[in-house]
């Protein structure tokens, strides 16, 4: 074990790594604990319903795994490959949508795409050997190609009025605001009018809620402290919606950084801004809203 200065062991990625998954300590009153030992041989620590899941990489993989995290300020490695697997799991889930009336335009392209392209080479060709070669083809052959472009129209409008049956969600506006200081949305809502962004203001969490019901805005900025919920809970509650999961949420407060810092993971939030704001703060959220 390494040590510094003082004669205490340095404290190794794996070991932060090891607090972070258990929760428990690797080093205490300058000892490496028993736990720790234990987890490094693969047993299991956990006082709680947990299995821990191990990954033999190269150490390539591991260089750049470490270089990531250090770029992107993860904790630790564990914490990189549990985000990781979340949202391959979420974008999973969403190419496969249990609810076929309601998509995303994005999602009814790629279908329409995905089934139209490899239709029209089919229709295409037969098409054209009817047009160009009818006469060379024995009747056999002729009666197959014949058959093969017939069939290939119906099934064309099959997935065409299948794709016509299917709702795209479109929301009328970019930004919903939820906040009940009236002067806020009111400059909210001209600031972004300013630079071509439709943003709606609502006062409470109960309206943010039956707006999210029939639209999906592209963000929500979100006030922590609300008549009738709690910003943080209904950021929980947008987060745990297989609908409204992916719409990014925006902590809008004058509540310390250091407190929301807290709240963050638990909330599933992507973000947040503090009160008093300058309009700066809002720049890296343009990117959602292209």
């Amino acid at each position: 074990m390494e040590r510094d200065e003082d004669g205490e062991i340095i404290k190794t990625l794996e070991m932060k790594e090891f607090e972070e998954e258990t929760g428990k300590y690797a080093i205490w009153r300058g000892s490496v604990t028993e736990s720790f030992r234990k987890w490094s041989r693969g047993e299991k620590v956990y006082d709680r319903d947990k299995e821990r899941i191990s990954l033999y990489v190269s150490e390539d993989t591991k260089e750049d795994w470490q270089d990531f995290i250090k770029d992107h300020n993860y904790p630790t490695i564990s914490k990189l490959i549990r985000d990781s697997v979340n949202h391959f799991i979420d974008e999973k889930s969403r190419l496969i949508s249990p609810n076929l009336n309601t998509m995303d335009l994005k999602a009814v392209s790629n279908i329409s795409h995905a089934l139209k392209e490899p239709l029209t080479t089919i229709k295409g060709f037969s098409q054209l050997l009817l047009e160009n070669y009818k006469e060379d083809l024995n009747g056999e052959v002729l009666n197959t190609i014949e058959n093969i472009f017939d069939q290939s129209m119906l099934l064309e409008k099959k997935i065409v009025n299948i794709l016509d049956d299917i709702k795209t969600e479109a929301s009328q506006y970019d930004i919903l605001l939820i906040e009940d200081d009236y002067a806020t949305i009111k400059l909210l809502t001209s600031y972004f009018q300013s630079k071509g962004i439709k943003c709606k203001g609502v006062i409470s969490g109960t309206k943010g809620i039956e707006e999210l019901k029939s639209g999906t805005p592209k963000l929500i900025l979100l006030d922590i402290i609300l008549p009738d919920w709690s910003g943080y809970d209904l950021s929980k509650k947008i987060k745990s919606d297989k609908t409204l999961k992916n719409i990014p949420v925006y902590l809008l407060t004058a509540i310390p950084g250091s407190e929301v810092e807290k709240r963050i993971e638990e909330t599933k939030a992507d973000g947040y801004i503090l009160k008093p704001f300058d309009f700066s703060d809002f720049e890296p959220l343009f990117k959602y809203l292209k």
